[in-house]
Formats: structure tokens, sequence, C-alpha cells
């Protein structure tokens, strides 16, 4: 299929801003849990009410507009995902200005990027460290009056300053914007050189959020609907899911520390949550492991190979009598303890970003807790596609959402059109054009990845545009598919798959700390994972999983040989994006003598 629509649901409105959600809320029910407050040193919840939320809002809004904020100005936002940032970012809204979302994991350069290049007059950032990391790169930012700080009081700082100011003020001020107004800049994550800035505006985000709130229904409009973010606001997946979650009444809680995630899970008790395919695989290789040091990794093993199998059924001729019993068996033993880790709550998990893959898909399934892949970007305001629960077909990315129309190119290119497709990059007519290839007047957006249709309307994503390799041989093949199949494999953490103008495939591969450390315990090897990456036996296992990929592709695009790296790629050392995205152009830079290697 070359082309596929859904029809529209929603009809977009001349007048109006994401701030009348709040607005509604207090009229129709003031007392309404909009969101939950997390008390850091006790661990323990605090609802806020939709009056409360207002109040709260509209007093920093309050302050931002004497502090000088004016429309259409630019304010950064530096922070991890706390309630502060919902708080702020509505503030924004509020007196008409424009959220410059910065990850709070960003260097000093790329923060001096990113607020520079959207002329930003003033920037809240968190703590004490992030004021120290702008303050080293301000005095290249001179449109930047102002910074307020998070954890030294800034929200009671700025609403005792705005006191003074009438609420017919602010009101005028936020009366004034209108859907065609810039909300945000998202700028992107940076995997080919400097960041663009996506401009969205508050009728882009409108547009994503009724549409995917009205098809996502049982995940946000449920009587006891919430959800926990903890990924990075910055990322236009999760901010989308805020802006939902106010405009439907779900239930909102943040937090940001992921390694005590499971933690806040368990006294937060979400009925859905968001996540990157990483997440996903790291809760299933965590589990087994565990499973193994309790010495019950066989029963672990064939709960998760049951798991996958009774999935698999279901989009089948439904599983077998021997399948649903082994199935009820391990939902005693295995699954209900899984899904206790998160509460005991979460029926749903929407996965974007990059491939989940299937195994981890109909695993997740198995075990009672359906993942719905979707696609997007910050260009399309995030999901223009996404599985449905009643619509569900685990190895695609979804149909497209209402009022979203996909074709595919002739050289397999994936197209869009919709309300959700941005205004442009900030600044820079140039890569706009190049983004839409003149198109744009005509609805069209080039989304530089490559796919197919079927015929029933789910789109699957086969890789970029390009990253697609070509081989000596004139063989194109997509990495991607081979990366995120070697990946699921407990010991592997990154995958790069190379062998563009190259005789054949080959693949470097680093190692995941935690499952190499629980390896080399199991088999009397030194805990060091650079003395593991030549250990001949852990070669063997690493080779299982480039086997298991290689089945899914022609000889031709097999992965012949690969190399086991003594170093991990990391956000910290450049190589992964916020969004975990591996950063390919500067990992081949990094190391041509490795890749080099696979060819000799």
């Amino acid at each position: 299929m070359r082309e596929y629509s859904t029809p529209t649901t929603y009809v977009a409105p001349e007048r109006g801003s994401l701030t009348d959600d709040v607005l509604d809320h207090l009229g129709r029910d003031p007392a309404r849990v909009l969101l939950r407050r997390r008390d850091t040193r006790s661990g323990t919840w605090s609802d806020v009410s939709a009056e409360q939320f207002h109040a709260e809002v509209t007093g920093l809004a309050k302050g931002l507009l004497a502090a000088g904020v004016g429309p259409g100005d630019r304010v950064g936002l530096l922070s991890r995902t706390r309630y502060e940032w919902t708080l702020v970012d509505y503030a924004i809204w509020w007196v008409g200005a424009v959220t410059v979302p910065v990850y709070e994991t960003a260097p000093a350069d790329s923060v001096g990027w990113i607020l520079g290049d959207a002329g930003a007059v003033g920037c809240v950032v968190e703590h004490a460290a992030h004021a120290r990391r702008l303050a080293s790169v301000r005095d290249d930012l001179p449109s930047l009056a102002q910074v307020w700080t998070i954890d030294d009081g800034a929200v009671a700082t700025l609403t005792a300053r705005g006191r003074t100011v009438s609420g017919d003020d602010l009101e005028r001020r936020r009366a004034a914007v209108c859907p065609a107004s810039l909300a945000t800049l998202v700028y992107t994550s940076g995997t080919t050189g400097r960041p663009k800035g996506c401009r969205l505006t508050h009728g882009n985000l409108m547009t994503e959020v009724a549409t995917a709130t009205a098809a996502l229904d049982e995940l946000f409009h449920g009587d006891d609907a919430s959800t926990l973010l903890f990924l990075p606001l910055a990322h236009v997946f999760a901010r989308v899911v805020q802006v939902g979650c106010i405009g439907s009444g779900a239930t909102l809680g943040h937090t940001s520390d992921v390694s005590d995630l499971v933690r806040a899970m368990s006294g937060y008790r979400p009925t859905f949550v968001l996540a990157v395919p990483r997440l996903f695989e790291q809760v299933s290789t965590s589990a087994g492991q565990q499973a193994r040091v309790a010495g019950r990794g066989r029963v672990f093993s064939a709960a998760a190979s049951t798991a996958v199998a009774w999935s698999r059924g279901l989009d089948e001729a439904g599983p077998g009598l021997a399948l649903r019993a082994r199935h009820a068996v391990f939902e005693r033993l295995v699954y209900k303890r899984l899904r206790a880790t998160f509460g005991g709550r979460l029926r749903y998990a929407v996965s974007g970003g990059a491939p989940l893959g299937d195994r981890l898909g109909h695993f997740f399934r198995g075990l009672g807790i359906t993942v719905l892949e979707g696609y997007g970007l910050s260009e399309t305001t995030a999901a223009l596609t996404v599985n449905l629960p009643g619509e569900h077909k685990i190895g695609t990315v979804g149909r497209p959402l209402p009022g979203v129309t996909v074709r595919v190119a002739d050289d397999g290119e994936l197209l869009f059109r919709g309300g959700q497709i941005f205004a442009g990059y900030w600044g820079d007519d140039e890569a706009t054009t190049a983004a839409t290839a003149g198109a744009l007047a005509r609805g069209w957006f080039h989304s530089g990845d490559v796919g197919e249709v079927d015929g029933e309307g789910f789109v699957r994503v086969t890789g970029r545009k390009r990253e697609i390799l070509v081989t000596a041989g004139g063989k194109k093949v997509a990495p991607v598919v081979l990366e995120e199949r070697i990946r699921e494999h407990p010991l592997v953490s990154q995958c790069l798959v190379v062998g563009d103008g190259r005789p054949y495939v080959a693949a470097l591969v680093t190692l995941d700390e935690e499952s190499a450390a629980t390896w080399a315990t199991a088999h009397g090897r030194p805990g060091d994972v650079a003395e593991l990456a030549d250990d001949p036996d852990l070669h063997d296992e690493i080779q299982a999983a480039v086997d298991a990929a290689n089945a899914a592709v022609s000889p031709a695009e097999s992965v012949r040989r690969f190399r086991v790296l003594r170093v991990g790629w990391t956000e910290e050392g450049g190589h992964l994006t916020p969004r975990l995205e591996l950063k390919r152009a500067l990992v081949m830079q990094d190391f041509p003598g490795e890749i080099a290697a696979l060819y000799r």
C-alpha cells in the first residue's frame, strides 16, 4: 500500500490555547486531582487539585509578567522531570511566552547553543550546578537577562514579585494567545550536527493531544487513569503526555531518579507509563539476572518463552490448551510478581523513540502489560501513528492517528500530513526546506525514515533513509533491523552495524556492564568488562545473538563479523543522545581502527 489515511475526528479551533484546559477543570471540578507531588525525602505523594494548580500557575505567571517577560519571548527551562517543570511550562504559556526546554544533562556548549539560537531572555534552572553550567557560557548570551533557580526558591520569589500584577492584566496576556501562537521550541537531539529548534504552536499541541487522547481513551479517560513521568520533559514525547494528562484529567506524577523507579512506581501505582525501548530491555534483562542469582534462572527462561508464545498465539488462532495451562502457572509464579514491581495497576506502556523489537513486545504483553508502540518526531509534535488497545499489531508502530495521512514515496521514504506537523525550524529556512523538500505547502512532511504500510494501514519503520547501507556488492541494508535484534541479548548494551561500501556487513558491540558482571561471576572470570571483551566463551554468547538477528534478513544482509569493544558508548562520552540514541556518525569517527579491523 502506498497511502493510508485515518478520518479526522478533531476540528481545530480558531481561538484558545493550551491554558484553557486548566480553566476548564477549574470551572467543572476544582477539587479534581490533576497532579500528585512526591516528597523527595519521605517518598510520600500528596494530591494537587485543579484549584491549587491554577493558583500556583497564575501566581508564577504574574511573577514572570512582573519580571518583564513579554509575549513571544523565549524562556529556557533546564531541569529534571519534576512537578515544577509542568508548573513553569504552563506559567510561561499563560503570559504568552515560549518555552525552550533543555535536557538537564546537556553540556555547557549545548546549553549555550540552544539558548543563544533561541534568543532566550531568561532561563529557569533546577539547581546550583545547572546555574554554574549556564554561567560558564552566559557571556555568549547577550539576550539572557535573568536566571531563576528552582531549588533556591525561584517559584516563591517570582510569585511574591507578581503580587502587584492584577488578574485582569494577566488574563489579557493569556487571552491574546491563539492556536497559531508559538508555544515551544523543541530542539532536536543533534545526532547529525547542531540541534535545530522545531517551532511548535499551541495549535500543533492541541491537535496532537486531542487526537491522541481520544484514540487512547482507555489510557487517558479511565476513572483511575494515572501516569508517572520519568522521561525528560525536554523530550517531545513526554511533553505531549504531560499536556494530555492536564487536558484529559488523568493524574500526573513526576520522578527523575530512574535508579529508584521501582520504589516510586510502587508508591504511585500508575495505570500507564511511557518509556523508550532501552528501558524495556533493561527491565527484561534485570528480571532475568535476579532470577538467575536466586537460582530460578530456568524458571524465568521458561516463563519468558511462554509469555512470548502466548502473545504470538493471540495474533493467530489463539493460545492452545497446553500453552494456556503453562501461562496460568507462570502467572502465579512469575508474571504477577513482575507486575507488582510496577505498582500492580500498570496495564499499558507507550513506547517511542526507536524500534522496540518483536520479542520484547510479545514478552511484556504475555506477562500482562501491553506495550503500545508509536512513531513520531519532534517535528511532528510527537506521535503520528500508534498502536491502540483494540487495534494492535506487534512489530509495527500502528495506524495513523485521526486526521493523519501516511504515504510511501517511490524511494521508500515515509511522508506525512496532519495538523501536528511543525511550522518549520527556528531561524533556519534552509533546514526547513530540506525537511519538507518544498512540499510543506502541499501538506507533506518528509520524515527521513523509510518503511512500509500494510493492507490494514499499519506502518512499519525499517530505518533512517540516510543510514541505509549499500555494500560494495550493491546490496541495500537497513542497519536498525539487525541492531535492535542484537541488542535484545542481555549481554549487549549497544550495537552499530557497518558495511557502507564494504564487501560485507559487520558490527561493533558494547557490553552491558551489569549483565557482563553477572556472566563473569557465573563463569569464574574477572568482572572487568575490558578483559571480557576478548573472552572466547563470551563471544560465543554474542554470536548466538548475531545468528538470531541474521535469521531475520537475507544472507547478503547478514552480519559476517563482529567486534566487542572494551569501552561502552554513553551520553557522558558524547556517543548517545539524552534519548539514548546512538550518534552513528560520531561513533564511526571515533572508532575507525575498530571498524577497519572488521575487514582485515
